[in-house]
C-alpha cells in the first residue's frame, strides 16, 4: 500500500549527507555551459571524447591537485548525464578514477555507475572489484556507501557477488553499515528471491530485529522482514508462521516500549504492524491505547494519523469507547490542519473529512472549524464545503437565530451582524464569491443541506434568491439543485415555480441547467402558463443547441465536439420527454411542438434521441391513455437520492486509513498498477470491489449489525438504506442480446412487470439468473467455531471471493422471517455465527468447514430485499477451493423458500 504523509527513508550517515550537500554545492559552482546542452550531436560526442582523454591521464596520476581535476571532471559527466546525454562510453574510465579516498569522488562514481550499470550489464562486471574493495573500507561511511551502490546494481547474474558483503554488512560494528545493508538484503531478495533465502539473511535480520541497539537498524529490519515474509508466505509454510510471529504478544510489546527511541518514519512503521494485532482482551486494548496516547501529541502528522488509525482499529468492536476515540482525536487533528503547509493542511484535512463523513453527528458541534478562510486554496475551501455539508442538522443549522449579513460581491469585504454565522448562512456567502469556481461548490452544498433535511422552509428561500443574483453559474446550478429539491418535496412546487417561471431559457446554456429547466415545463406544464410556448422555441433551435458552456471547458478540437455532442444528446432527450408531457396535459396548444419535436428526433443522428422519438411515435399510434401511463404516470416522492460511491467503497477506504487512498477519495486499486495490489487485489475478471486484506471494521457483532441509525459504525449511504427501500428504486434490468426466447422469466418475477421487452422490435429478451453448478464440495455437518476465532480469522484471511447473486422472489419473500434463511443454510451444513438488520437490508455471517480436513469458510452475505441481490464475501483457509464453496453457497440461497 501506497503511504502518505511518511517522511522518505534515508539511509545516509549524517557525514555521508553533509558529504552530498558539499557534492551538490561543487555541482553548482561547477556550472558547466548551458549553450553545449544544444549542440549538435557530433559536437557532444567531441566532448564526450575530450572528457575520456582527460580521465584516462587522471586515472593513474598522483601528483597534487588532481582530486581536484576528477572533481571537476566527474562533475561535467554527472551534469551530462542529468541533462540525457548518453556517457556510458566512460564507463572504464570513471571506475579507475574512483581508486581515491576522496568521499565526494566516490560519492559521484556511484551515481553515475548505479545509473548506467542496469542498462550495461556486461561492464557492470568491472565495477565488482572496486566495490567489494571498498566494502572493507576502514571509514564505516565508505563501507555503507560501497555496499550500498553494490546493491543497487540491479544485475541478475551478479547477485553471486553480493552475498559475501551484505554477511559482513550485517555484523558490521557501525550501525550506517547494518542499516544499509538490512535494506540490501530486500534489493537482493527482489532480484533474486532464492539466492537471499538459501543465505538464510531473513534469519539474520529476525536476530538483528530482536537484538540490536540501533533502532533505524531495527526499523529497516522490520520493513524488509515484513515484505520479504509477506511474499514468501503463499509458498512456504515457514514464513507464514514467521509472519505470524511478527504479530505476537512479546514482540509488539518490545516495539511498543521501545516506541520514544524510533524516528517518526520508523514509529509509524511500528504502529502500522501494532494495528494488525489483534488484543486478548479490553484491558489490553486501554493499555496499548494509555501507552500511545502521548503519540496523538506529536508534531509529526503522520505518527499522529498512524496513531489515530491504531485506535480507530482497536476500538471499532467497542461502540462507545470508539464513540470516545472519536471526540479524543477532534483536537490533534484540528491542530494540525492549522499548522504546517497548506500541502500538509489538505492531507490531514482530507482523513479529517472522511472522519465526518462517517460520524457527522461527532462533529457538529465543530462546524465553525470547517469555514473557509479567503487566503485558502480552492482544494481546501472545496474540502471545506463538503464537511460543512455533512455536519449540517436541524440543531447547528438554525440554533444561532436570524443573521443579517450584508453580502458583498467580494469574499473578503463579507460582513456578518449577530452573534454568530450558521452553515447555511455561511455558505450562502460564499455563494457571492468572486471566485467562481467556489461559488458554485457553495450553492451546490447549500442545496444537498436542503436534500437531507426535514425543515427546509429557509433553505429553500436563500436557495431561491440565488436565481436573482443574475449571474449565469448561479443560475444554472440554483436550476439543477431546484430540479431535485422539487423531486424530494413536491409541496414546494408553487414557490419554487413561481420564481422559475420567470427565468427565460435563452439565458441559460449549460446542458444541466437546461436539462433541468426542460424537466419543470414539463413536470409543471399546468402551473406555468408558458411553458408550451417556450418548449416550442426550444425544439425550433433544435440544430442550435450545442452548449457554449461545454465547449468553454473542452481543452483540444476533438473533445470539444465530443463534449458538445454529450450536452446535446443530454438536453434532447429531456426535451422530448418535457414536450410529451405537455402535450398529455395541454394538448392543444402543445400538439405542433410535440409533432416538431418528434421529426427532429426520428432525423437526429444520436441512436438514443432517435430510439426515444420513435418510441413516443409508436406508443401515442398505439393507445394515448397508455402513453400518458407509460410517460407521465403518478409519481412519489424521491426519498433517497444515489450516491456517488457506494458503502463498501467508502468503508475499504477507512480500512485503507493513512494512506493516498484518502487523499485521493478512492480505493488503492483504483490508482496503483497491477503489481503492486498484492495478491488479492481488484481483478476486472471477478468485478471484486473489495480487494486486500480484510479490516475488522467489517467483523460485526450481532450487537453491532443490530444497532439503530444512530450507530457510527454506519456509513452514510447504509444510514440512508436502512431507513427504508427507496420510491424511486427498480428492480428492472436490461435485455441482453442473444438471450432464448425460450426461456423466459416465471410470471411472478419482478423484472417480468417492469420491463419493457422489444421497444424497436428486435426480438430481444431478459435472460433469467443463471443456476448454479452442482456444489462439488463435501462440508462438516457438525462444523463448530468460535465466535472470538471467527473474529480473528476474518481480520487476518483476505477476500478470495466476492460477488453479487441475484435471489429469486420465493427467497426474499422468506426473508420476512431471517430465521428461517438460518435454518434453511443449517440444512447445507452452513452456520449462522451472527445476524441483524432491518428491511430492506440484511446481514449475516456464515461458517462451514470442509469433512476431511479442518479448512474453514468465512461469508459475509448481505441482502438487499428490495433489489434482490445478494452481496457475498468469502474468505478461507484454502483458498483454492474458495470458488467451489461459493458454487456451493449460491446453490443453497437458489432453493430458499422452495418447496
Amino acid at each position: 500500500m501506497v503511504k502518505s504523509f511518511q517522511l522518505s527513508f534515508s539511509f545516509g550517515h549524517p557525514q555521508t549527507q553533509n558529504a552530498s550537500v558539499q557534492s551538490r554545492r561543487d555541482l553548482r559552482n561547477s556550472n558547466p555551459n548551458p549553450n553545449s546542452y544544444g549542440n549538435p550531436n557530433s559536437t557532444r560526442k567531441g566532448e564526450v571524447s575530450d572528457l575520456k582523454m582527460q580521465l584516462r591521464q587522471l586515472a593513474g596520476s598522483r601528483s597534487p591537485g588532481t582530486d581536484d581535476s576528477k572533481r571537476d571532471l566527474f562533475k561535467k559527466v554527472i551534469s551530462y548525464m542529468t541533462i540525457g546525454i548518453d556517457v556510458s562510453s566512460l564507463f572504464s574510465e570513471m571506475v579507475m578514477c574512483s581508486a581515491t579516498s576522496d568521499i565526494v569522488l566516490k560519492k559521484m562514481c556511484y551515481l553515475y555507475v548505479g545509473n548506467y550499470a542496469k542498462g550495461n550489464p556486461d561492464i557492470a562486471l568491472l565495477t565488482i572489484n572496486f566495490l567489494q574493495k571498498d566494502c572493507k573500507d576502514e571509514d564505516p561511511m565508505i563501507r555503507g556507501l560501497a555496499l550500498r551502490s553494490l546493491c543497487s546494481l540491479r544485475v541478475a547474474n551478479l547477485v553471486e557477488y553480493l552475498v559475501g558483503p551484505l554477511g559482513l554488512g550485517l555484523k558490521d560494528g557501525n550501525s550506517y553499515v547494518r542499516m544499509v545493508a538490512t535494506i540490501g538484503v530486500l534489493k537482493l531478495y527482489h532480484i533474486s528471491a532464492a539466492t537471499c533465502i538459501d543465505a538464510d539473511f531473513p534469519a539474520m535480520l529476525k536476530h538483528l530485529l530482536l537484538n540490536d541497539p540501533d533502532t533505524q537498524v531495527v526499523a529497516n529490519c522490520l520493513s524488509a522482514l515484513q515484505e520479504i515474509w509477506s511474499l514468501e508466505a503463499s509458498q512456504s509454510e515457514e514464513a507464514s508462521r514467521e509472519r505470524e510471529a511478527l504479530l505476537s504478544k512479546p514482540v509488539i510489546y518490545y516495539f511498543l516500549n521501545r516506541m520514544k527511541e524510533f524516528s517518526e518514519w520508523a514509529q509509524c512503521l511500528v504502529l502500522e504492524l501494532v494495528a494488525k494485532y489483534v488484543p486478548s482482551d479490553s484491558n489490553e486494548i486501554f493499555d496499548i491505547m494509555n501507552l500511545l496516547e502521548d503519540r496523538l501529541q506529536h508534531a509529526n502528522g503522520a505518527v499522529v494519523l498512524a496513531t489515530i488509525k491504531l485506535f480507530l482499529q482497536l476500538t471499532l468492536s467497542m461502540t462507545d469507547v470508539h464513540q470516545q476515540v472519536y471526540e479524543r482525536i477532534k483536537a490533534p487533528l484540528l491542530t494540525l490542519v492549522s499548522s504546517g503547509s497548506p500541502e500538509q493542511s489538505y492531507a490531514v484535512l482530507s482523513h479529517l473529512h472522511l472522519l465526518v463523513m462517517r460520524a457527522p453527528m461527532l462533529f457538529s458541534s465543530d462546524y465553525k472549524h470547517f469555514y473557509c478562510q479567503y487566503n485558502e486554496s480552492f482544494y481546501v475551501k472545496k474540502l471545506k464545503l463538503e464537511m460543512l455539508t455533512a455536519v449540517a442538522n436541524e440543531n447547528n443549522t438554525y440554533e444561532i437565530g436570524e443573521c443579517t449579513i450584508a453580502v458583498t460581491q467580494c469574499f473578503t469585504e463579507i460582513a456578518v451582524v449577530g452573534k454568530s454565522v450558521c452553515p447555511v448562512t455561511e455558505l450562502c456567502e460564499y455563494a457571492a464569491n468572486v471566485d467562481i469556481p467556489i461559488a458554485r461548490e457553495s450553492i451546490r452544498a447549500v442545496g444537498k443541506i436542503a436534500l437531507q433535511q426535514y425543515d427546509v422552509n429557509a433553505i429553500v428561500d436563500r436557495l431561491l434568491q440565488f436565481l436573482e443574483m443574475e449571474k449565469d453559474y448561479g443560475t444554472a446550478e440554483t436550476l439543477v439543485l431546484v430540479k431535485d429539491l422539487l423531486r424530494k418535496y413536491p409541496q414546494w412546487s408553487h414557490d419554487c415555480i413561481a420564481v422559475v417561471g420567470n427565468i427565460s431559457s435563452k439565458n441559460v446554456q449549460e446542458p444541466k441547467a437546461k436539462a433541468a429547466l426542460i424537466w419543470m415545463l414539463g413536470e409543471y406544464a399546468q402551473e406555468m402558463q408558458d411553458a408550451p410556448y417556450v418548449l416550442e422555441s426550444l425544439i425550433d433551435n433544435w440544430d442550435d443547441e450545442h452548449s457554449a458552456e461545454v465547449i468553454r471547458k473542452c481543452t483540444s478540437p476533438c473533445e470539444s465536439i465530443f463534449c458538445t455532442s454529450i450536452g446535446t444528446f443530454f438536453v434532447r432527450l429531456h426535451l422530448l420527454t418535457a414536450v410529451m408531457k405537455c402535450f398529455l396535459r395541454r394538448p392543444p396548444e402543445t400538439q405542433k411542438a410535440l409533432g416538431a419535436a418528434l421529426a427532429a428526433g426520428l432525423a437526429d443522428f444520436h441512436q438514443d434521441v432517435h430510439d426515444r422519438a420513435l418510441f413516443y411515435y409508436r406508443l401515442l399510434q398505439h393507445n394515448v391513455s397508455v402513453a400518458e401511463n407509460v410517460v407521465n404516470p403518478p409519481k412519489q416522492a424521491v426519498s433517497v437520492f444515489a450516491d456517488t460511491q457506494s458503502s463498501e467503497i467508502k468503508d475499504r477506504i477507512f480500512d485503507e486509513f493513512n494512506s493516498l487512498s484518502v487523499v485521493y477519495q478512492k480505493p488503492s486499486y483504483m490508482f496503483t498498477d497491477k503489481e503492486h495490489r498484492g495478491a488479492f487485489s481488484f481483478t476486472e475478471e471477478l468485478g471484486n470491489l473489495s480487494i486486500g486484506v480484510e479490516s475488522a471494521s467489517n467483523v460485526v457483532s450481532a450487537q453491532i449489525v443490530e444497532a439503530s441509525d444512530n450507530d457510527l459504525l454506519l456509513s452514510t449511504s447504509e444510514k440512508e438504506e436502512s431507513r427504508g427501500p427507496s420510491s424511486n428504486g427498480s428492480a428492472y434490468s436490461a435485455p441482453s442480446y442473444g438471450a432464448s426466447s425460450n426461456h423466459p422469466l416465471p410470471a411472478h418475477s419482478p423484472q417480468s412487470s417492469l420491463a419493457i421487452d422489444d421497444l424497436l422490435g428486435l426480438g430481444l429478451t431478459i435472460s433469467a439468473n443463471p443456476e448454479p453448478l452442482p456444489p462439488s464440495l463435501m462440508l462438516n455437518p457438525r462444523a463448530v467455531l468460535d465466535p472470538s476465532a471467527f473474529q480473528q480469522k476474518w481480520r487476518q484471511l483476505p477476500i478470495s471471493v466476492s460477488q453479487e447473486y441475484t435471489m429469486n422472489p420465493q427467497g426474499v419473500a422468506a426473508l420476512t422471517t431471517p430465521q428461517s434463511l438460518l435454518r434453511h443454510m443449517q440444512g447445507h451444513s452452513i452456520y449462522c455465527i451472527a445476524s441483524g438488520g432491518q428491511a430492506p437490508n440484511f446481514k449475516f455471517f456464515f461458517f462451514a468447514q470442509k469433512v476431511e480436513e479442518l479448512s474453514t469458510f468465512l461469508v459475509e452475505c448481505v441482502i438487499n430485499s428490495s433489489s434482490c441481490k445478494a452481496q457475498l464475501k468469502i474468505k478461507a483457509d484454502d483458498e483454492t477451493t474458495s470458488q467451489a464453496f461459493s458454487d456451493l453457497f449460491q446453490s443453497a440461497l437458489s432453493t430458499l423458500g422452495t418447496p
